[in-house]
């Protein structure tokens, strides 16, 4: 599809959807995001060749959440490859993404690093890893987008610190199994600050682009995953990117994804673009239901998916 045509679809969906902002419920069980205005919506598409469609607000910053759980994994997959998948698996969760019962049942070992304990997993190797793991989270970002405002949000981290007790009961559930090896408030504290990362849909759209390049960064020419990496990334994205509703979300729509109960799902379309929604009202599960329904669409319209 040409870069007008795209133009014309993506311009032509977002006003069609514009008519549903303020669908679902905030994710009021952090109190700094219960403060969100629900009527936001913007939409970001970005193709290999550099062409970028924005509509609404594209432009401003929000939480990413559960997204920035890419970016850990991939900083950890990057670091010590197949060693990851000791620690954590490779499988849809089919419960909630703080569930605490299937993680007792399966002996400290989350079913995938995109739910909330398989991501503190993943907080636990990079920091034994780096030094300052989240300087490095930040920086790493900094070299995807070439941005380097890109940092956290400190009312959203304190609010998550506040009222992260389940997050807590998680990592010591782990830790009692020995698979978090650090201090658990120090685990705790770095997974809540990665998840208050505040990024907008362009530059969300930018940071992704390596995974559409089989692995590489378009802005930089350097490698961030090899192509097998980036593949077997993709398919976790496909799997279990949307908690449990990455099944549904992949019938609907068709191409890997990741989402944040901030609203956003970043998504890919390997080897022709990445595109990102934000909007905070969430459904039942925790996903963007207006991000859902948008991208639904235009993967159909524009037959785009990797199916």
């Amino acid at each position: 599809m040409c870069a007008e045509a795209l133009d014309a679809v993506v311009r032509g969906l977002y006003g069609e959807f514009s008519a549903f902002r303020g669908t679902g419920k905030v994710a009021d069980y952090i109190p700094a995001l219960a403060e969100v205005d629900p009527g936001h919506f913007g939409v970001v598409v970005h193709t290999l060749p550099g062409h970028v469609t924005a509509c609404g607000d594209a432009d401003v910053l929000f939480s990413i959440q559960s997204i920035s759980k890419l970016f850990t994994f991939t900083m950890a997959f990057a670091g010590r490859g197949e060693s990851i998948w000791k620690r954590v698996g490779k499988e849809p969760s089919g419960t909630a993404f703080n569930s605490l019962y299937q993680l007792e049942a399966e002996a400290g070992i989350p079913r995938n690093p995109f739910i909330n304990a398989g991501a503190m997993v993943i907080s636990d190797m990079l920091l034994a890893d780096y030094p300052d793991p989240m300087a490095e989270l930040l920086a790493f970002l900094h070299r995807l987008t070439g941005d380097e405002s890109i940092g956290y949000d400190q009312h959203v981290y304190q609010s998550e610190l506040e009222y992260g007790m389940r997050n807590a009961s998680l990592a010591y559930l782990m830790k009692s199994f020995g698979n978090v090896q650090n201090p658990v408030d120090e685990v705790l504290r770095f997974y809540f600050k990665q998840c208050s990362i505040r990024m907008s849909c362009r530059q969300l759209a930018q940071a992704t682009q390596f995974l559409a390049n089989q692995g590489m960064n378009p802005l930089t020419g350097r490698a961030i995953l090899t192509p097998s990496q980036t593949k077997r990334t993709n398919a976790l994205l496909l799997t279990t990117g949307l908690y449990n509703e990455a099944g549904d979300f992949a019938f609907r729509v068709g191409i890997p994804a990741k989402s944040g109960v901030g609203g956003g799902i970043a998504g890919i379309i390997p080897g022709q673009l990445s595109v990102v929604t934000w909007a905070p009202g969430l459904n039942t599960i925790g996903n963007s239901q207006l991000g859902i329904d948008f991208l639904e669409e235009f993967t159909t319209r524009t037959g785009l998916s990797i199916f």
